[in-house]
């Protein structure tokens, strides 16, 4: 690892933070929020550093960082941002520093809030700079299971009345209220986490390369049947994440009961965050099975967006709504 770990520092920087709000900044409310705001200004301000001083004609992945971590399993702490995730990186800061300042009036549990919130967003972080495979797993799991505990205590509940022959079953199982989309959220996102970790150990056994490094295995040529269903076992995985239909029905009650800060991360960062697994692992390493598989990612997309547009009776924009039509046609 040569010079300033620049990445480091833009990850870590809201860990730090939210460890120093769990253990200095308990029953004071005002340090807690500025903590947070230090903490996200660090990363927002050199998350700009890094967008203004990338080198465009190089390309490639630059501020690379490296530290090995389990040798033997050739897992390491491998860091970097080509123009993709650089891009990403700067949305997520700007996001965060501005969910910070609209989570100010938050009282309740207001320390365990903010520590959950920067534990969420280390891992977004994490996942948009990491090389090593093994490593973005654990990233990507840190960035999901703090939503369970965000939305179950700091989100609202909505008024929904089910109707029909069925309204006494979704009656029982608390539809709208924020458990219920909490829960929902979380057990759809696990699942689609079974099909990511799958995904990665078979393309780790197949290098062959005892490492878990993506640019080691971006060189590597693996078999067509291997690239079809890893390809779509990321898809699945990943894009559970992103809104693919028919597996988005947790993100409109995720959106309505999260808290502010939370459905801006949820939006803003999120949704993004599955679709870049899929074009990062997906398209990066496995381009033969995208191509067998990209008529079916296109029809998906194409016929949820016509069916929404078709029966949509409001011409009023649906907020939790684009983002699951529109991620698979993007992709």
């Amino acid at each position: 690892m040569k010079g300033f770990p620049t990445l480091s520092v833009i990850t870590w920087a809201p860990f730090i933070g939210a460890v120093l709000i769990m253990f200095l900044a308990r029953h004071r409310p005002l340090l807690v929020r500025w903590i947070a705001l230090c903490s996200t200004t660090v990363s927002l301000g050199l998350s700009i550093w890094i967008f203004a001083t990338y080198e465009r004609e190089a390309a490639g992945f630059q501020f690379y960082e490296e530290l090995p971590l389990v040798p033997p399993l050739g897992i390491a702490y491998q860091l970097g941002v080509d123009g993709v995730s650089l891009l990403m990186v700067l949305l997520t800061s700007i996001i965060i520093f501005a969910g910070v300042f609209a989570s100010w009036t938050v009282k309740e549990r207001g320390q365990e809030f903010y520590a959950l919130l920067l534990l969420l967003v280390t891992g977004v972080y994490g996942v948009f700079v990491s090389l090593d495979l093994f490593v973005l797993f654990l990233f990507y799991e840190i960035a999901v299971l703090p939503m369970y505990l965000l939305i179950g205590i700091w989100g609202s509940s909505g008024e929904i009345r089910p109707q029909g022959i069925f309204g006494w079953a979704f009656r029982r199982t608390g539809v709208g209220t924020k458990e219920y989309a909490a829960m929902k959220l979380t057990l759809y996102l696990l699942f689609g986490s079974a099909f990511i970790l799958v995904g990665i150990l078979a393309l780790y056994v197949a290098s062959g390369s005892s490492s878990f490094s993506f640019l080691e295995m971006e060189g590597i040529q693996f078999g067509g049947a291997l690239q079809s269903w890893v390809f779509l076992a990321f898809y699945v995985g990943f894009g559970i994440l992103a809104g693919i239909w028919p597996l988005h029905t947790w993100s409109p009650d995720g959106h309505a009961s999260a808290p502010t800060a939370v459905s801006m991360l949820h939006a803003g960062v999120l949704m993004k965050l599955g679709a870049y697994g899929v074009l990062r692992l997906g398209f990066g390493l496995l381009p033969d099975g995208a191509t067998q598989w990209v008529w079916l990612v296109g029809t998906i997309g194409c016929v949820w967006a016509w069916s929404c547009s078709a029966w949509r009776r409001s011409p009023r924009p649906v907020s939790t709504g684009p983002s699951s039509r529109c991620s698979p046609t993007a992709l």
